[in-house]
């Protein structure tokens, strides 16, 4: 495959499989963003070098990398972006670097290779530095390979944003680069931006956002650039839990029932049901299943993965081949072809099945001594233990590992230490855990100590909280927890550990916050259908039916073949939270109330207790107060804003209005 690509396509960036042509930047039609990753310097032929090496191609391997040191120049003005060119035209560098050093080691191949990979390597990380010329040392997400991004000539450096993946990702490569070359510059500025994005993590569940600005480091929310529903989105996501579960197409199902192809990298593998819908029929032959499937085969040796290899194997040369190569899906329903395909595809999935079906001894060397990179790109492992002080000064500026003997303190200052390079010994592991265990059954369990002020009585349940006391708000604000109410009249509440008083009382927060989720939940487990307020006095007679919504306690009218008839009063006070000064009108009739001051099962036991035969709420949908309502035996039922002022103009207007409050509408 790599070689259809020499013979159709080389020099161009990519191979187009449908045409057999090259596609060149600028002399074909523009796809936006998704060129950002040609830059006129043979991107397939530089991303599927270490892949020829590990197929044993060793002579196409070496053939490929003259090819390379001959033809290919990074000095073009031409703006790329800093994420792909990182990910596959440098870690391809020094991955065929890796690889060239292998073979020349042997004594077979590359005898004539003196770096010049690594040099060329190093020539585009300069052209890439300039990219983090930011205040807060995250990447432009383009860089002009000639002109950085500073000045006109440049055509970009206008930016503000970047994706995480766009700035954190770059270590890797960064990294190796360094400790081959022996300049720390690159490796610096890399872990300035990761450090940074670090600093900008949410610090109670240490996760961050998708998107950054370079420059404030503010984490931005994009508009109708990207997605037209975002502001709905944002109205959730700024809200606690109990908002979050609802698809973002349809907010008002409880779940998210779809995924998308990069959710079958190992660590977004789903389960989902055979219940789907394609929301993107494109399939690029993006190779994240492949690598999952690989790295799951590897971990578990269970040959279901290599059914589903094959399986993968086999749709590929049934839907994607084409005589010049294969090509991406159009729409994965009717077999369509786009006339692409990405340079991924020889570096990534042509390597991953490659080895999930290889023995040991079909591989030229051994795959343990090597990480794969973002892009699938061998880099040494010993590279983690080679000190950037100490690479040679040379010509050949190939790093070497440290010995056992250079190891020092000082090794983890800039490194994650190496267990299995530290404690060679397999039994080090069991040695350490047996005494410990030991020790931990015999400990005894600290109670958590509550001196602090106000937190030395029992925490407040969830089920006891009352929104308008004085004094669960005083508590909630020192957990932490802070009451946001909504403009339908709902009240939420929002945590956040690190504004309570003290450890123990965000615990305590985190703890009362845990059980109102439960508390939720078990109230919106059964969802109730609507309900009818029907009037039936004159001049209505029960032509007007208005929708209603009901408790979640109370009188069940689903139950009842009549319903419950009567007259409207409205309740004063109108909110009804303190027990009413019109008892003696309210006694036999339906209370009309507002909502909000209270909860609704206050609002029912009020007007119960003001002898009301029913309730109606104007406002939002109604849940109980966390407990128990059993004392409730009325019908309580809403109406929104606009069916609420219908039934307030026919009380202004004739004053005795009767209603009927049923299951439905009944024939008059």
């Amino acid at each position: 495959m790599v070689f259809l690509f020499q013979d159709h396509a080389y020099p161009a960036d990519e191979l187009m499989p449908l045409t057999c042509r090259g596609r060149v930047r600028g002399l074909e039609p523009s796809r936006g963003d998704v060129d950002d990753a040609l830059g006129k310097f043979s991107l397939t032929l530089i991303d599927t070098l270490d892949t020829l090496a590990l197929l044993n191609k060793t002579v196409e391997f070496e053939a490929s990398v003259r090819r390379v040191l001959t033809d290919v120049r990074l000095d073009n003005d031409i703006v790329v972006s800093v994420f792909e060119t990182n990910i596959r035209v440098l870690g391809g560098l020094l991955g065929g670097h890796s690889m060239a050093v292998l073979l020349r080691e042997g004594g077979r191949h590359m005898l004539w290779y003196q770096d010049e990979l690594l040099h060329m390597a190093k020539d585009l990380g300069l052209r890439l530095l300039p990219a983090f010329n930011t205040s807060s040392g995250l990447p432009y997400p383009r860089v002009n390979l000639r002109h950085g991004v500073q000045g006109p000539e440049t055509r970009t450096g206008t930016e503000t944003d970047t994706c995480t993946a766009c700035a954190g990702t770059i270590i890797l490569e960064f990294a190796a680069l360094s400790r081959f070359t022996g300049d720390p510059v690159f490796e610096e500025h890399a872990r300035r931006a990761l450090d940074f994005l670090w600093e900008k993590r949410q610090r109670n569940s240490n996760l961050v956002g998708t998107t950054i600005n370079i420059h404030s480091g503010e984490w931005v929310r994009r508009g109708e650039r990207e997605n037209r529903h975002y502001a709905s989105i944002m109205k959730y996501i700024s809200q606690p839990p109990l908002l979050l579960d609802v698809h973002i197409h349809k907010p008002l199902l409880p779940a998210r029932t779809w995924m998308d192809s990069l959710l079958a990298f190992f660590p977004g593998l789903q389960a989902f049901t055979t219940d789907f819908r394609v929301h993107w029929a494109q399939h690029p032959l993006r190779p994240e299943f492949a690598e999952s499937t690989y790295f799951l085969y590897k971990a578990t040796r269970d040959p279901y993965y290599l059914e589903a290899g094959r399986t993968v194997l086999e749709n590929l040369n049934r839907f994607a081949r084409v005589p010049c190569g294969f090509a991406a899906m159009k729409d994965v329903r009717t077999g369509s072809h786009e006339d692409r395909m990405d340079s991924f595809f020889l570096a990534e999935m042509f390597k991953y099945l490659y080895l999930l079906f290889a023995e040991e001894e079909d591989l030229p060397f051994d795959v343990e001594d090597y990480i794969f990179t973002t892009e699938a790109h061998l880099l040494p492992l010993s590279l983690s233990t080679a000190l950037r002080s100490q690479a040679p000064s040379t010509d050949n500026n190939t790093a070497l590992p440290v010995t056992g003997e250079e190891l020092d303190d000082s090794n983890f200052d800039w490194t994650c230490p190496n267990t299995r390079l530290l404690f060679p010994d397999p039994s080090f592991p069991r040695t350490l855990r047996e005494p410990i265990r030991s020790a931990v059954d015999k400990s005894c369990h600290v109670a958590s100590s509550r001196s602090e002020p106000g937190i030395g009585r029992a925490p407040l349940r969830a089920r006891d909280f009352m929104a308008s006391n004085p004094e669960h708000l005083e508590l909630l604000r020192r957990m932490g927890v802070s009451l946001i109410h909504l403009k339908d009249g709902r009240v939420q509440l929002v945590q956040h550990a690190t504004q309570a008083v003290s450890p123990v009382a965000a615990e305590d927060g985190m703890r009362f916050m845990q059980e109102m989720m439960e508390l939720s939940s078990q109230q919106q487990k059964e969802q109730l259908p609507p309900r009818a307020v029907q009037i039936v006095s004159h001049p209505f007679f029960g032509r007007v039916v208005l929708t209603a919504g009901p408790a979640q306690f109370g009188m069940d009218l689903s139950k009842s073949s009549t319903g419950v008839q009567g007259f409207v009063v409205v309740a004063e006070p109108y909110s009804g939270c303190t027990e009413l000064a019109n008892a003696a009108l309210v006694t036999g009739r339906i209370a009309l109330l507002q909502r909000g001051q209270c909860m609704f099962a206050e609002k029912a036991r009020h007007i119960q207790r003001a002898g009301a035969i029913g309730g109606i709420v104007i406002g939002e949908r109604m849940a109980g107060d966390g407990r128990s309502t059993d004392d409730v035996t009325l019908p309580l039922l809403f109406l929104f804003h606009k069916e609420g002022n219908i039934l307030l103009e026919a009380l202004r207007e004739y004053r005795e209005v009767e209603v009927l409050l049923s299951d439905k509408a009944r024939d008059r």
